[in-house]
């Protein structure tokens, strides 16, 4: 078992993968130089985050406290200067989101959907918080916006708090969640963001994307929820083109996605909280007892390669550290990479 050492002098960083925490932390490539091995470092700018330093202790201390072999596992944290940095393992292909901007802009392989989902139906996500490693493994990072179920060791039925730290993820909450009445939420709000992700995997957009937050509570309260863009949803004269104002491309207008992936998404997007099943019971739906054996999400993923291969094959991703460090203090958008 490697030992990784809580020093920042134990780490050298090769190049930026990207941003996180809406860009006040950066996510750097970087080789452990004890064991050779290569890792992920988060570097948390406590400057910049000032008031919610809470939400990076809350973060730390959950997913050390959480073994599950599809959540993200933490190797060592520790302080430099004025930044927390945090040392993960190298999930080389990234974020679900970042596959989506790279690779796969009009969604994933159903196929890949499947094999992602059948490791992750177990927490609230959205495609930047699904983390893919080299060996096709999801795992689940972003626990800072977790809500806790069990208080004072005991597990609560519903919960009304509402977060206030979840303004980046309001698209792939539940209509209970924002609604905030008196019935509260539970578990079940869960299975509801996993079937805006598997809109979103499919679709290669957010759910709601450019559409204004109020507008966006309204359609869900009234039960409006997104679609499986395909041959099947979108509707096309005998040209088999888009009517009306549509930029939807014509590889979107042919693709059939399955019955039972348009069945698996409604079934999460019931708008009544008691209709959508459980985590287990989805796990139990035919899609899954489908898929075909042998099936390697990295050979789904192609042409995107895990990251240490890109390295070793383009030499101009190795940036210079100064640049890194310029970056790192801009307020820049780049991909989630929340690790």
């Amino acid at each position: 078992m490697i030992n990784y050492e809580a020093g920042i002098s134990s780490y050298e960083t090769i190049s930026t993968l990207g941003q996180c925490f809406e860009g006040m932390a950066v996510v750097h490539l970087a080789r452990h130089l004890p064991s050779g091995t290569m890792v992920a470092v988060k570097r948390f700018n406590m400057d910049r985050i000032k008031h919610e330093a809470h939400l990076v202790e809350r973060e730390i201390i959950l997913t050390k406290q959480l073994q599950h072999p599809n959540i993200i596992t933490y190797h060592v944290a520790f302080v430099h200067l004025q930044e927390v940095c945090v040392v993960s393992p190298l999930m080389a292909f990234g974020s679900c989101r970042d596959l989506l901007n790279t690779h796969f802009n009009e969604g994933l392989p159903e196929q890949a959907i499947v094999l992602i989902l059948r490791d992750l139906l177990d927490a609230s996500v959205r495609a930047g918080h699904i983390l893919i490693s080299a060996s096709g493994k999801a795992c689940l990072a972003g626990l800072r916006y977790a809500c806790p179920i069990v208080l004072n060791g005991k597990w609560q039925k519903h919960i009304h708090s509402f977060p206030g730290s979840t303004s980046r993820n309001l698209n792939w909450l539940s209509p209970e969640l924002l609604e905030q009445n008196l019935q509260g939420y539970n578990q079940k709000s869960d299975i509801y963001s996993v079937g805006m992700v598997i809109c979103e995997l499919a679709n290669g957009a957010e759910p709601f994307a450019g559409v204004s937050t109020t507008l966006m509570l309204t359609e869900k309260v009234r039960g409006c929820v997104p679609q499986l863009l395909d041959c099947t949803t979108v509707s096309t004269d005998e040209n088999n083109e888009c009517h009306g104002d549509c930029d939807i491309s014509n590889n979107v207008v042919s693709r059939r996605f399955t019955e039972d992936l348009h069945e698996l998404a409604t079934l999460c997007l019931q708008k009544e909280a008691i209709i959508r099943p459980t985590a287990s019971q989805l796990l139990t739906h035919p899609i899954f007892k489908l898929t075909k054996k042998g099936l390697f999400l990295p050979d789904l993923l192609k042409p995107a390669m895990p990251l240490s291969n890109r390295v070793a094959v383009n030499t101009d991703e190795v940036t210079n550290l100064d640049v890194i460090q310029q970056l790192s203090d801009m307020e820049v958008y780049s991909c989630e990479w929340d690790f």
